[in-house]
């Protein structure tokens, strides 16, 4: 156990079915307390505690039941079953119970209690599993669909699975939630985190719980209450054996499984707080802290791992290289990660050991790192600037997608004039130049439009400001400048042309999102139209507001239809994208952009805020031209020239539409174009054609 500032470290564990016993470790090298145990086999209960912190007042540690001593009897007395222990934070799973008496802890170092009795201890595992023929599907960047979902969350309303299992590792295992991922499309699932994690103490105090999952107790450790009531009654093997049963299933369906990873911060939250587990052990060495020896907190919860040092960077990796060789997950999306960036001085740099060993280890060749390029730390915005390797979500594609169906959108509305065409092009072609600086191409970039944290894509159409009162903190939480636009109306309304409004302009922010280079993320929901009632931080609430509601009316039905039908225009379009190329322009062999009239853009074009017209021809490595592509982000139909290419010898190509965002789709879709001749396409719509 690594704890270089204590004196001595006590073990205590506890057979299944046997008493408490004690062990001091009698061995100490470069920090690590280390010794042969006898009879603690798998299953059995166990934590730390220094010996010295153990031998205080009984007011401290409370009144104790007398412990079996086994080796090296110690004289603490103290009551494992009433008194809190350290983690182990190698555990691999963990308990939570409560205490036979209420234990306040006090910071420092004596005791893990969360000031509500709760009690947790590591429980010893056996790792074997059936496996069978599992392999990673090993999906390539280029051909990647990833979905963001959160395991209790997917499954918890749907009618359709076993209510024993909703909201659970195996409900997203079954066959009708497979099912459904594989008919949307989408190649990964990108799973809030996993990591058990325990809730903040405010939340306890407003009877609320973190759904999210963003305070991790455990880097090894699977959230347990994720399991079914089954495996949980069975034990810690059986809830372990579900989580990996659902991987397996998954991957025989060819999806892979991305954790979201929390490393930047711990539960044990600010400074002085009761001990769980780092705090207890090695607070100096796990923590970053200042010259006066406070906490510096680039994470907003109230603590930060200090990557700086080695043994918390060993930790990270031996945590990511156990869920890949143990788990047989497929990548990792890091939380906050420039704070896993920094160095002594608290300054990101791209070349982190952290950032370079993630990338090369051989036990993670092949897996997926996405960073959160962000934090609150000085030069906390750091998008584009991760190392090869790694790939990040693209928070410019997300306000440039979000300015020009969204806020330009109601600027024009309002009789007022919106941006130009030239933020829409970087993120059509992936943001290459933003990537370009650090030897990556567009497929280091993770486009997304909505995520976990903040609005919905039904809200984001349908609400100007945020409503979270629901949080119990007078709507203070949440980001305020949100992007959005309502369409006229605040929240729900019967308005049969605001709501079609709403649902077209949805369905342009989709279509935007899986025909641009680089890799899309869909959060879990947006294909059903799922609104959190303008909630944009539902991070506490573990209810109907944030699970997916599967009730299926029209308009979840009909965007549903919509994104299916866009994920396999993407996959016939953008299947081979270049793993790189110029950031955009007539100059690239495999994207081509045209005006309103066919005619090659000019650069006044692309800056002109009164154009609201694009045409992008899509091509290929190979040089055939796959697709081609109209925006018509104007208020009125607009008549578009297809264009003719120089090199098609005269020839005259036609264009096939495959789909039209615009309500009447189904009425045109077939419709053959010439190459030359014009086309309709109406107001604020995407017109999709195959060449």
């Amino acid at each position: 156990m690594y704890a270089p500032d204590l004196d001595d470290v006590v073990l205590y564990f506890q057979p299944p079915g046997g008493r408490w016993r004690s062990v001091l470790l009698p061995d100490f090298t470069d920090g690590v307390y280390h010794g042969v145990v006898d009879g603690m086999p798998v299953g059995s209960r166990y934590g730390f505690i220094s010996a010295a912190a153990a031998a205080g007042p009984a007011a401290t540690l409370g009144a104790a039941t007398e412990v079996e001593a086994a080796d090296a009897a110690d004289s603490t007395g103290i009551d494992p079953d009433a008194v809190p222990l350290l983690l182990d934070p190698y555990g691999r799973a963990i308990e939570c119970r409560e205490s036979t008496k209420a234990s306040n802890g006090n910071g420092n170092g004596n005791g893990n209690g969360n000031g509500n009795g709760a009690l947790y201890t590591s429980i010893r595992m056996d790792s074997s599993f059936d496996w069978g023929s599992d392999t990673h599907p090993h999906i390539p960047w280029r051909n990647s669909v990833l979905y963001e979902a959160h395991v209790k969350g997917q499954t918890m309303l749907h009618p359709q699975i076993p209510e024993e299992i909703r909201g659970s590792y195996a409900g997203l295992a079954h066959p009708v939630m497979i099912d459904y991922l594989t008919a949307l499309g989408v190649t990964a699932v990108e799973l809030l985190p996993i990591h058990f994690h325990i809730d903040e103490p405010h939340l306890q105090e407003l009877g609320l719980t973190n759904y999210w999952g963003y305070n991790t107790l455990g880097f090894f450790a699977p959230h347990a209450p994720y399991a079914s009531a089954a495996a949980r009654e069975a034990g810690p093997q059986a809830v372990q054996d579900e989580l990996k049963s659902m991987v397996k299933a998954l991957h025989a369906a060819g999806i892979e499984v991305i954790l979201d990873v929390v490393f930047n911060h711990t539960a044990e939250g600010k400074q002085g707080r009761p001990a769980l587990s780092w705090r207890g052990l090695a607070e100096g060495r796990y923590y970053r802290h200042d010259g006066g020896g406070r906490y510096v907190d680039t994470t907003g919860c109230g603590n930060t791992l200090d990557f700086s040092k080695r043994r918390v960077v060993q930790l990270a990796l031996d945590s990511l290289r156990y869920w890949v060789e143990e788990f047989h997950v497929d990548g990792f999306r890091f939380d906050l990660a420039v704070s896993l960036g920094r160095n002594a001085d608290n300054e990101f740099r791209a070349w982190h050991p952290f950032l370079i060993a993630a990338a090369t280890d051989r036990a993670l060749a092949g897996i997926k790192l996405i960073a959160e390029p962000w934090d609150l730390g000085p030069d906390g915005w750091q998008t584009g600037r991760f190392p090869s390797g790694w790939a990040d979500w693209n928070d410019r594609f997300r306000d440039s997608i979000r300015d020009f169906w969204l806020t330009d959108q109601a600027a024009i509305a309002a009789g007022r004039t919106g941006g130009p065409l030239a933020p829409l092009g970087d993120a059509l072609a992936g943001s290459a130049d933003l990537f370009a600086a650090s030897g990556r191409s567009q497929l280091a970039s993770v486009n997304l439009v909505t995520a976990h944290d903040g609005f919905t894509l039904r809200d984001l159409v349908s609400y100007n400001r945020k409503h979270n009162e629901d949080n119990g903190e007078q709507d203070r939480d949440g980001a305020s400048h949100n992007r959005s636009w309502n369409h006229g109306v605040e929240g729900p309304t019967e308005d049969e042309d605001i709501l079609a409004a709403r649902a077209q302009t949805s369905r342009n922010i989709m279509a935007t999102l899986l025909l641009s280079l680089g890799v899309p993320m869909i959060t879990a929901g947006d294909e059903l139209g799922r609104s959190q009632l303008g909630n944009n931080n539902a991070y506490c609430q573990d209810n109907a507001l944030s699970w997916l509601d599967w009730s299926m009316d029209q308009q979840s039905r009909g965007m549903l239809a919509a994104t299916k039908r866009l994920i396999r225009v993407r996959r016939d379009f953008l299947a081979n994208q270049p793993s790189g190329y110029p950031a955009r322009g007539g100059e690239s062999s495999y994207l081509h952009w045209f005006d309103a009239d066919g005619r090659p853009m000019s650069p006044e074009q692309w800056r002109d805020p009164a154009n609201r017209i694009l045409t992008l021809l899509i091509g290929s490595p190979e040089g055939l031209l796959d697709g081609l592509v109209v925006f018509n982000a104007s208020p009125r139909p607009v008549d578009v020239t297809l264009p003719v290419l120089a090199d098609d010898g005269g020839s005259r190509r036609r264009f096939e539409l495959r789909m039209s965002t615009a309500q009447d789709h189904p009425a045109r879709q077939g419709v053959q174009v010439h190459a030359g001749a014009r086309d309709r396409v109406a107001a604020n719509s995407i017109n999709i054609y195959r060449s």
